[in-house]
């Protein structure tokens, strides 16, 4: 018998290890390339739509640089060129949320988050920054990780513990502007991040992407509900419904569980809710929800804008020394106006077709994502939207925004307990997946950077893509692989 040596054992042993992850499916990272696949677009100036660049009709691309312009403009509480911050945000800028990978995009990473130490007023005017006298970074924003709100999804009680039967669910803003040489007496503290982390009383949310969003706007509700009729009966154990505006009944779609219903209200929500601006759409200041149930603001934290109510309202007396009539057009709706514009306007991603992995990976990925069930969800072509009355591009398009628009129950695993319109705790919209391949974070609170790990979170107790995952599971790893760099190539 022939005796074989601890060396060769060895060796024998590396060869299988190394033979093995070499072979072992990864995510591919962030896609490099055209910014969100566009040829000619940079991180600063994405493309709008075809016939907007074509001007068609006449002035429109005016119209999209304006709210490109405004979307990336710095507020300040009073004092400034743009007023009405506070008195409790997120953030002070449309960009700086929407910025991955190009400004319209998803969240970066939260090292965008300024300074928020003790001594604001050297800053505060010229940068506009979140800086305040009260304010401290909370512990879940990090240099390296997503950007993100938080929410507590139950109130408290008076000793501090968690009231499971009374439902919070709504925004938590990180910072106030306390302390900022701008905003006056107003006196307020952050939320009990502390506490809500020690309870387990707190989830996170990172923003979406706004590529395209004008498309996903024009579709008729007639095709949405087609697309959920041809997938009834799918044999994956899916089973999506619709979330609805409360006001028309007719179906939204827009945020991470399909609660707003057009471009407009997600932005007015937006701009209220993150950035403390009243507008035409939200008018009164935002208390923190448990604020809005017991004193609201105190009087003093009040229009700190001192412009009135709506801090964000129609220019109705501007005036311009330009010759360009379409430039002074621009210039006259709200900010909420011209930011749904922008947002409306914005060309959709475009995938690659050989980045990552070649063609042939990329293919073979994106015929067993609909096999093995992926697509049920995330529908890979929408065939037509409306007619359009504002421009040729919305109109009667074909487009790929991965995503049936449904919410669908996720389990146990990504459930945050926070109900959003018809959506329930566990139900979150098919996030559309087209421009994934160059998004850093996944789900919605961002907990992963990981493709491969997103994946594996959709499965849970009660979650409808149990039986898709299982799918996954069982192909080879280079068929997952080839499924990764489908993905990645979106």
């Amino acid at each position: 018998m022939k005796r074989v040596s601890l060396v060769q054992v060895l060796v024998l042993l590396a060869v299988v290890f190394f033979s093995g992850t070499a072979f072992a499916q990864t995510d591919p990272g962030v896609r490099t390339g055209a910014i969100n696949g566009q040829t000619g677009a940079t991180t600063t100036n994405p493309l709008p739509l075809t016939s907007v660049t074509a001007e068609s009709p006449q002035g429109i691309l005016e119209f999209f640089q304006n709210g490109l312009n405004r979307f990336q403009e710095v507020e300040v509480v009073s004092g400034g060129a743009n007023n009405g911050l506070g008195p409790r945000f997120n953030f002070n800028q449309c960009s700086g949320c929407h910025s991955q990978p190009s400004i319209g995009g998803s969240g970066p990473s939260a090292n965008i988050y300024p300074d928020v130490g003790p001594n604001p007023e050297s800053q505060v005017i010229t940068q506009g920054i979140a800086n305040g006298r009260d304010n401290t970074l909370p512990s879940f924003i990090t240099a390296t990780g997503p950007t993100r709100e938080a929410r507590f999804p139950f109130f408290f009680n008076a000793n501090g513990s968690v009231n499971t039967n009374s439902p919070n669910g709504g925004v938590e803003d990180l910072f106030t502007v306390s302390g900022r040489s701008d905003a006056g007496s107003c006196n307020i503290p952050q939320p009990s991040f502390a506490t809500a982390q020690q309870e387990n009383d707190i989830i996170f949310r990172i923003p979406t992407p706004t590529f395209g969003a004008g498309l996903v706007e024009n579709i008729d509700d007639s095709t949405l509900l087609a697309i959920q009729t041809a997938n009834a009966n799918n044999g994956f154990g899916i089973s999506g419904t619709f979330n609805h505006n409360g006001n028309d009944g007719t179906i939204s779609r827009f945020g991470w569980k399909a609660q707003n219903k057009s471009l407009e209200i997600f932005a007015g929500e937006a701009y209220n809710v993150e950035m403390g601006i009243t507008n035409e759409l939200f008018t009164q200041d935002r208390p923190l929800p448990g604020e809005d149930i017991t004193t609201g603001l105190p009087a003093n934290c009040l229009n700190l804008s001192k412009t009135g109510y709506p801090e964000d309202a129609t220019n109705f007396a501007f005036t311009t020394t330009s010759s360009d009539q379409f430039t002074e057009n621009a210039t006259i709706p709200s900010d909420v106006v011209a930011f749904a514009m922008f947002m409306r306007l914005l060309a959709p991603p475009v995938a690659s077709t050989t980045v990552p992995g070649g063609a042939s990976s990329i293919s073979s990925g994106k015929s067993l994502f609909s096999s093995i069930g992926c697509a049920t969800c995330h529908t890979v072509t929408i065939n037509s939207t409306q007619n359009s009355n504002i421009t040729s591009s919305l109109a009667n398009q074909s487009l790929n925004p991965l995503s049936d628009i449904e919410i669908h129950h996720m389990g146990t695993g990504l459930a945050d307990n926070v109900s959003q319109g018809s959506a329930g705790g566990d139900q979150f919209r098919s996030a559309p997946l087209w421009g994934l391949g160059q998004r850093i974070f996944f789900l919605h609170d961002g907990r992963t950077s990981n493709l491969l790990s997103a994946i594996g979170d959709h499965s849970g107790n009660g979650s409808e893509a149990n039986t898709v995952i299982s799918n996954f599971d069982s192909l080879s790893p280079t068929q997952q692989q080839n499924i990764l760099n489908y993905l990645r190539s979106l």
